[in-house]
């Protein structure tokens, strides 16, 4: 069934050595990785602000401190009408603005209440949300603080905890996905040019009259890849860990184990796609045709619980969805082989499939 395999293979580690675009295989999902690893950033600081202060008196002045002290609002500028606080949020140049009536801190003194109003940037709704969020807070706790209220005079006291990121470091979140991601995109784009790179190249006819099965040059070809795929799994995990500081808190070698089992399908699938292309042209866009699901669907950006019933179904047919979550499993829960054997069968279902789809379609003959 695999007869020449290992010829195959030789050839392949031949070519890889041979070939310049190959020298820059561990640099590309390492580069991908700082560049998306620092470009994707959720926590929301820090925000531009810019305040309209009527009152101007020591409590006013006391609000603005305290805005600035939740870590949402940095007052970058103060405004002194309507117009320019508008304005100020209308250009961009800040993204909230703080009103201040004229009549605050006496109605504080009085015992009346007080108004204050936060104008935000809708426009991103990701920050609007938690600067909407902290705002409320903020005049919660202030509203408390004026009555008199304590903790120990409230009938219920709710105290949250946050497991596995109690800091909520979006790195923490999106790295492991990145990396899922960069595994794949980079595995599906060295084998899906293989079997159309020996045909445009016209080495085809050398394995056309060899005496070599289907399945050895399949995966013959497959095992190479495989081992770059395993290196750069290595190296991207090494720089999660000492540049963006991740750590992982379940066992390396279970991730390293579970890696190399999505290496299958992610190598399987750029196989399938250069049986079916014609030209290096033609599979490169069927591999980001494929592609682009794994990065919507997958759970690496958008919770796929949220997803329409259909879009969510159809998640469970991409493999970066099992690998995503075995990686913030291992990483971020220190989940263990007995919460994640369901994701690796499902893996590994998922590389015997494209294999045996791949020797199906592949016709040692020409055209």
């Amino acid at each position: 069934m695999f007869r020449g395999l290992w010829a195959v293979m030789w050839k392949e580690i031949l070519h890889i050595r041979r070939d310049p675009a190959t020298r820059f295989v561990f640099a590309i999902p390492l580069i991908e990785l700082l560049l998306f690893g620092y470009a994707i950033e959720m926590d929301v600081k820090n925000i531009s602000s810019v305040v309209f202060d009527l009152d101007r008196q020591m409590e006013s002045r006391a609000l603005i401190k305290e805005f600035e002290s939740t870590r949402y609002f940095r007052v970058i500028l103060e405004v002194y009408s309507d117009r320019d606080l508008e304005q100020a949020i209308v250009s961009g140049r800040a993204k909230a603005g703080i009103k201040i009536p004229p009549n605050y801190s006496r109605d504080l003194v009085n015992g009346r209440q007080a108004t204050v109003q936060v104008l935000i940037d809708g426009s991103d709704s990701t920050t609007a949300l938690r600067l909407l969020q902290a705002s409320q807070a903020l005049g919660f706790l202030k509203s408390l603080e004026r009555e008199g209220f304590t903790q120990d005079l409230m009938a219920v006291e709710v105290r949250p905890r946050l497991l596995f990121n109690p800091n909520l470091e979006s790195a923490n979140f999106f790295v492991p996905g990145l990396i899922g991601i960069l595994l794949q995109l980079v595995t599906v784009f060295l084998t899906a040019f293989s079997v159309v790179r020996e045909r445009e190249r016209g080495t085809l006819e050398q394995l056309l009259v060899t005496p070599i099965s289907k399945g050895g040059l399949i995966v013959g070809k497959l095992l190479p890849y495989c081992a770059i795929g395993f290196i750069q799994t290595g190296l991207v995990l090494l720089v999660m860990v000492l540049l963006f500081r991740v750590p992982i808190h379940g066992s390396v070698s279970l991730l390293l184990l579970l890696s190399g089992i999505f290496l299958i399908p992610a190598l399987g699938m750029g196989i399938v796609i250069s049986t079916f292309a014609s030209n290096q042209g033609e599979a490169m866009q069927v591999s980001v045709l494929f592609l682009l699901p794994s990065i919507l669907l997958s759970g690496f950006i958008f919770p796929r619980e949220s997803m329409p019933l259909v879009i969510y179904l159809l998640s469970f047919l991409i493999p970066a969805t099992y690998f995503i979550e075995i990686l913030r499993g291992i990483i971020l829960r220190g989940a263990g082989w007995a919460a994640l054997w369901d994701e690796a069968l499902v893996l590994l279902s998922f590389g015997v499939l494209f294999i045996a789809l791949s020797v199906l379609r592949f016709k040692k003959r020409l055209g």
